[in-house]
């Protein structure tokens, strides 16, 4: 869905599912939330960034994808 940029759907079915997340999982949510910067995006993004494990803070795909999605939510405090 996100690669079509149909972030409302990725978002829908993010909610939807129970997974265990991975780097692509966050990735891509944060990437969707990004897409769509309204405020259940910045809700799901903002929790979804708290909860995430130490260790993929150090992957530089992750922390692109979460510092764009921050920025596209005119957070720069946070996406510093």
């Amino acid at each position: 869905y996100v690669g079509n940029e149909m972030f409302e759907r990725a978002l829908d079915l993010f909610e939807q599912i129970n997974i265990n997340f991975d780097s692509v999982t966050y990735t891509v949510v944060f990437n969707a939330c990004a897409g769509l910067a309204n405020d259940r995006a910045m809700k799901i993004g903002k929790e979804l960034l708290a909860k995430m494990p130490e260790n993929y803070r150090n992957n530089n795909i992750i922390s692109n994808s979460a510092i764009d999605m921050l920025m596209k939510f005119g957070d720069v405090e946070s996406a510093e």
